[in-house]
């Protein structure tokens, strides 16, 4: 059992590190209040080629893993830039199309999701869905040699930036007549898919969407893979390395809110010169955050390690265990970090109260935490599905 980054990992967690460092909260909270996106800061980590990290070599990318991805999630965060397309482009969309795509797919979409100059997101959330995706509503059928997709989803990230959309839709089945799963690259620009921007309380550079698809037509190579076989295996394909990146974003966000909260109490006195931080009802819940943070980053290098490896069912297990733990202490961080400062706490130039609805969000989104203990429950202590 071995604990320690490889050589390379450790240079490029010191490298993504500066990076971040070079833009810093500041720089995140600026452009998520004016309506703007991290493109400057998306393109240089695309260019350094962080984007691609784990995407093979012929594509452009760097070769390594979920492991290599997840360091690039958490530096960025814990510098105070919690970039939500990097689990959505990178993580989800890339592994798909890597894994599942066509030859021709993957020439066409690995090269620019590798530099950062091209983006596709994911739309699988719908409306009366929720987390069951046996229920997804949104339909593709056959004309002639098209397809013609036609639903709607929610909660849609980054619409607005990308160029594609990943879209989970339900196929007949002409040999059983039931509906199974198929996944479509979408140009965003399509005819007959509108979009409509959520207002979220949470402060981000990223919006949310809804989208409506009204008989959107599409070429047959839009499908991913070669064949609709490919799709339930494309779908879970995805959902791994969500969680884990989800994960580690979560960790590094903790990880920063805890420095920032610990460099103010180290040195802010009161009560006759003592550091507040000197007091064990400041410090000590610094410390029990920090060992939560501490303890998800065990689980997200587990989760990633039985990923990389090709464990897919045990990586299943750990990567919704590493979400929990992550969703769970980087809202106690950051909360936890707004208590310790007070006042200032609550203030944008103290940059901890800013990621309070993030934090908040990650205890929901991509999975619930309720969805996952009902996970844990049914596959790991052997109890009787309770939905």
């Amino acid at each position: 059992m071995n604990f320690d980054l490889t050589p390379e990992q450790d240079q490029l967690r010191d490298a993504v590190r500066a990076l971040g460092r070079k833009y810093g909260h500041g720089y995140f909270v600026e452009k998520a209040k004016a309506g703007a996106h991290t493109t400057e800061l998306w393109q240089e980590a695309g260019r350094l080629g962080y984007l691609g990290v784990n995407i093979p070599t012929e594509y452009g990318g760097g070769g390594g893993g979920i492991t290599e991805l997840a360091i690039v999630c958490e530096e960025l965060a814990a510098a105070g830039c919690p970039l939500l397309l990097l689990v959505v482009s990178p993580a989800i969309a890339a592994t798909v199309i890597n894994k599942h795509g066509t030859d021709e797919q993957r020439k066409r979409h690995l090269p620019g999701l590798a530099d950062g100059s091209q983006k596709i997101v994911f739309a699988i959330t719908e409306p009366e869905a929720g987390s069951n995706f046996h229920r997804l509503g949104t339909v593709a059928r056959r004309d002639g040699d098209d397809w013609l997709l036609t639903g709607r989803k929610c909660y849609i990230s980054g619409v607005d930036e990308a160029g594609h959309v990943l879209v989970v839709a339900r196929t007949e089945d002409s040999s059983t007549g039931k509906l199974k799963p198929a996944l479509f690259i979408v140009p965003t620009d399509a005819p007959g898919l509108e979009r409509s921007k959520l207002d979220m309380e949470i402060l981000s550079p990223e919006n949310q969407f809804l989208l409506y698809l009204d008989d959107v037509r599409l070429p047959a190579d839009a499908l991913v893979g070669e064949s609709l076989d490919a799709g339930l295996p494309a779908l879970f394909s995805g959902l791994n390395p969500e969680r884990i990146t989800v994960a580690a974003m979560g960790a590094g966000t903790g990880r920063y809110a805890i420095e920032r909260a610990s460099a103010y109490t180290a040195t802010r006195t009161v009560w006759g010169g003592r550091s507040i931080g000197s007091h064990q009802g400041v410090a000590h819940p610094l410390a029990h955050a920090a060992v939560q943070v501490e303890l998800a980053r065990l689980m997200i290098h587990k989760a990633a390690t039985l990923y990389d490896a090709g464990r897919d069912l045990e990586a299943g297990v750990a990567g919704n265990m590493a979400k929990y733990a992550a969703g769970e202490a980087a809202a106690l961080a950051v909360d936890t970090a707004v208590q310790a400062l007070g006042g200032a706490g609550m203030t944008t130039e103290y940059g901890v109260a800013t990621l309070l609805g993030a934090v908040r969000a990650g205890r929901i989104a991509p999975v619930s935490r309720e969805m996952i203990l009902n996970f844990v429950a049914q596959h790991v202590l052997g109890q009787d599905k309770s939905y």
